[in-house]
């Protein structure tokens, strides 16, 4: 199990899951169970969307993680728009029913983070990798390797939170940020990474594998 300085609700969650109990309860004494129970409903939604389970953590060298929970919605080729090289992409759309803690996919140091201002598109549009509020960071592993992790804001998502500046050394599987209410996930990996995740996959944070760099020993 990885190490966990957290409890099991994501410490973004407390002033949320704090506000809906206690509206809950003013409601339930003020005007009873009946009128108070859309109430106590929309209390059980916030504390499983703030869930942050702890996770197995892969430890064979040279794979790459999932940054987050969801389904995958792209593996191609492309154009990695931060570091202007060709890359393997992979996204991972989040809906709300997701963990939506971040963690990093591999083991390396922070070179540089970009924030941009953008849109609210649906995550699961690809144009949302280019048009919406993203926040990206450029690791590079220990044997060189460069990697573009990049929170993309959803339809409803309106806070990407990153806890990491440059310098800054990760593990993999070690969480580095949140983003509240649907999102995606894109990952740039070298051409030379192995997919091992495929479209319609179900991916877990820092424990389900999505691709192997090649040389890795």
């Amino acid at each position: 199990m990885d190490d966990y300085p957290h409890p099991y609700l994501a410490r973004e969650g407390w002033p949320f899951l704090l506000a809906a109990v206690l509206v809950s309860i003013a409601v339930t004494a003020f005007a009873g169970a009946g009128w108070a129970s859309p109430f106590w409903l929309l209390t059980v939604f916030v504390a499983q969307f703030f869930r942050d389970p702890a996770r197995r953590v892969p430890t064979q060298p040279g794979v790459i993680v999932s940054p987050a929970d969801g389904r995958v919605v792209s593996v191609e080729r492309t154009q990695d728009p931060y570091l202007n090289r060709e890359a393997l992409k992979i996204s991972v759309f989040m809906n709300v029913f997701n963990v939506h803690s971040n963690r990093s996919p591999v083991e390396g140091v922070v070179r540089e983070r970009w924030y941009n201002a953008g849109k609210f598109l649906n995550a699961a549009l690809a144009k949302a990798s280019l048009e919406n509020e993203r926040n990206a960071l450029w690791i590079r592993t220990d044997d060189g390797a460069d990697i573009t992790s990049v929170q993309v804001a959803g339809l409803v998502a309106r806070r990407i939170l990153c806890y990491v500046e440059p310098g800054a050394r990760v593990r993999r599987g070690e969480r580095y940020g949140f983003i509240r209410f649907g999102s995606r996930l894109d990952l740039y990996l070298p051409v030379t990474a192995r997919a091992k995740a495929v479209i319609g996959d179900t991916v877990r944070a820092g424990e389900t594998i999505l691709a192997e760099l090649q040389g890795a020993a």
